[in-house]
């Protein structure tokens, strides 16, 4: 009640206008998306087919919810808000991000095992299938005839070796910043950030020089998706990193109170882990 002091450890917000801002940005950038590649209004130069405008307003109206929302949040921690057991609800939130994240990816591996494993029994075709005029042309073979595969020992070992360079590294900042050492944390951080740049790099050179395309065959399709995505969670995790770098060499953060850098070190682990089973199972198993 109005007037009484706090006897709990939660933190009860203030009104914010984030969750509702972030979804009508969410949904802009999704109308966008749509608008982008198939158009709503033919013509259009908002609109029509092509036209990336909406996306890009939708997709700058969610970055800077998530500046204003997260920024909140460190304000909060500084206000002395974040109690031990708002910190245990910061992680357990983190800890199920990540799991919704190992989902989405089953989702690429699970497709990407199915079509390698049982190709002979789509090649084989089904009297549903053949009833629709399904063509398995092709599926003789993994992959498909005329899909000129990457040289694991190549490109992909030499991001595999960034990767988890990048692992200690990380770790050595989180553990840096733990025992007080801010200057060894922020030299983690650097070299983690510039690993993780490396990486996008590497993987943009690959995809520069594949010799089959995203369409016009499953392995093409599975192969981009599956390591796209993980790129793209590369280049966030490495934005995350950048951010927490910043506040670093701003003054912020201290050894009890770090969950940012904390948050980020386990994304950038996942990002890693993730990328030794595409290794294993994408690159070398059934190349």
């Amino acid at each position: 009640m109005a007037g009484h002091a706090v006897k709990h450890d939660y933190h009860l917000v203030n009104p914010s206008p984030w969750p509702f801002v972030g979804s009508m940005f969410a949904f802009i950038m999704m109308l966008g998306a749509v608008i982008w590649m198939k158009g709503l209004v033919e013509g259009s130069f908002w609109f029509g087919e092509g036209q990336p405008i909406v996306f890009a307003i939708g997709f700058l109206g969610v970055l800077y919810t998530m500046y204003g929302w997260w920024s909140d949040v460190i304000k909060e921690s500084r206000a002395g808000d974040h109690t031990p057991v708002v910190d245990i609800g910061l992680r357990y939130g983190m800890i199920l991000f990540i799991l919704s994240e190992v989902m989405f990816f089953v989702a690429w591996f699970w497709m990407f095992f199915e079509a390698a494993l049982f190709y002979d029994v789509r090649a084989g075709g089904s009297w549903d299938a053949i009833a629709i005029g399904a063509d398995f042309s092709g599926w003789e073979s993994w992959p498909p005839p005329g899909v000129e595969t990457f040289d694991p020992w190549h490109l992909p070992l030499m991001n595999t070796l960034i990767l988890l360079l990048s692992g200690t590294t990380v770790t050595w900042a989180h553990h840096a910043l733990q025992h007080g050492d801010r200057k060894g944390a922020i030299q983690g951080l650097i070299l983690t950030v510039l690993l993780g740049l490396s990486f996008t790099g590497v993987q943009f050179y690959e995809y520069t020089h594949a010799h089959f395309a995203f369409d016009g065959n499953l392995y093409g399709a599975t192969f981009f998706m599956a390591t796209g995505f993980h790129g793209a969670h590369v280049i966030i995790g490495t934005l995350f990193l950048a951010v927490c770098l910043i506040r670093l060499l701003r003054g912020g953060m201290t050894p009890q109170k770090h969950f940012g850098l904390e948050a980020a070190a386990w994304y950038w682990h996942f990002v890693d882990v993730v990328w030794l089973f595409l290794f294993a199972f994408v690159y070398v198993t059934f190349q």
